[in-house]
């Protein structure tokens, strides 16, 4: 891809910051460059991608462009910090074409800073239910939708950092007994209804269960911290990093701090008063949280309060909201009460293994 057309694309969709909703309009051919572009890039990595520190984590952003746009306004443009996504780029928002055009620009502008892993929706059995199939159809048409397809299925599906943070869309499998599985996957594919890649981009972590259980999705399976903690001793890992459900304070924590749950998608579909989040994580493995808390658009970004939060209770108390998916049409989560405090700055420590301290840094912007 020619760089002066990449860079002229990235120019065009990033002249929109400011304006929430404000479409983009890029030709047929130079969404068809991207994907064909980013394909090649995804198919000569690995499918579990070795990256190092320091580095920013994302969890879904589901088309809501102009939040996305935020994310990189507070962590910096690519390159100036280096990005994991952890999936679930379209379906649910107005703007998947948006937020997915500029994300594979930015792989192929900068292939080894910035990185995207592959998420439920990215795959065309759900996206052709959930939202992202009709606005191809509304604003192209559906062999657009069909390059989409053959771009996400060769998208990767796990990273490792440094060793220690293993990251996935949706979590643990039963089937999942050593890393080189997940690096010997075949691609392209599509999503199958069972078995390890299934499990990765579809499971959910659940305190309600030992072991492994069923999941309410009607797909794949829930497993218990004990799981959890039996798989990161085995690999000598610190810690799991996922996505896939919709946490009210953008972050939550699991099974003693050993698993996170991070969602970057704040005031999610219009429906819920969760804030988003982006993890940093330095290079000493410390890791900190930049909150987006949903936008008020008659107003500017500002800083509110800051109250300290109680030193072990990473996740401040906050609860998952429910699933961002679940298998069967129609079946979308249900509603939540308001969350009206007004908690801005948290300094919060984790003591995970082999690190004396693992320093906690939520810091919470208010739209």
């Amino acid at each position: 891809m020619e760089p002066a057309v990449l860079d002229d694309i990235i120019r065009r969709l990033l002249e929109v910051r400011g304006r929430p909703g404000k479409q983009v309009q890029l030709s047929e051919a130079e969404i068809r460059q991207l994907c064909g572009a980013s394909r090649e890039i995804f198919l000569q990595q690995p499918n579990l991608l070795e990256l190092e520190a320091p580095i920013k984590i994302c969890g879904d952003i589901h088309g809501q462009y102009s939040d996305l746009l935020r994310l990189f306004e507070y962590g910096g443009l690519p390159p100036h910090a280096n990005y994991l996504f952890l999936g679930d780029y379209v379906d649910r928002g107005k703007q998947s074409l948006e937020t997915i055009c500029l994300l594979l620009a930015y792989k192929i502008k900068y292939p080894e800073n910035f990185f995207l892993l592959r998420g439920n929706h990215e795959c065309a059995s759900i996206n052709r239910i959930y939202g992202f199939f009709d606005e191809c159809k509304r604003r192209f048409n559906v062999r657009l939708w069909k390059t989409f397809t053959d771009c996400f299925n060769c998208l990767p599906v796990a990273a490792l950092i440094d060793e220690k943070i293993l990251c996935m869309h949706g979590g643990l499998s039963p089937d999942l007994h050593n890393l080189d599985q997940i690096r010997n996957l075949a691609r392209p594919t599509d999503v199958p209804d069972t078995g390890l890649l299934c499990d990765l981009l579809w499971s959910d972590p659940s305190k309600d269960v030992q072991g492994w259980g069923m999941n309410d999705r009607g797909v794949s399976f829930t497993f218990g911290a004990d799981k959890v903690a039996e798989f990161l001793q085995k690999h000598d890992l610190d810690l799991i990093c996922r996505a896939h459900q919709v946490v009210e304070d953008g972050y939550e924590f699991f099974a003693n701090r050993q698993l996170l749950t991070i969602f970057s998608a704040p005031n999610y579909c219009g429906e819920f008063d969760n804030a988003g989040a982006m993890m940093s994580v330095d290079e000493t493995l410390m890791c900190s949280f930049q909150i987006l808390k949903p936008a008020d658009k008659k107003s500017k970004f500002n800083f509110g309060h800051a109250t300290p939060a109680k030193p072990g209770n990473a996740s401040g108390g906050v609860n998952v909201f429910g699933s961002t998916t679940t298998a069967k049409p129609g079946n979308t989560p249900a509603g939540v009460k308001v969350n009206a405090r007004t908690v801005i700055l948290s300094i919060l420590y984790v003591f995970l293994p082999r690190h004396q301290s693992m320093m906690i840094i939520a810091l919470i912007y208010r739209g």
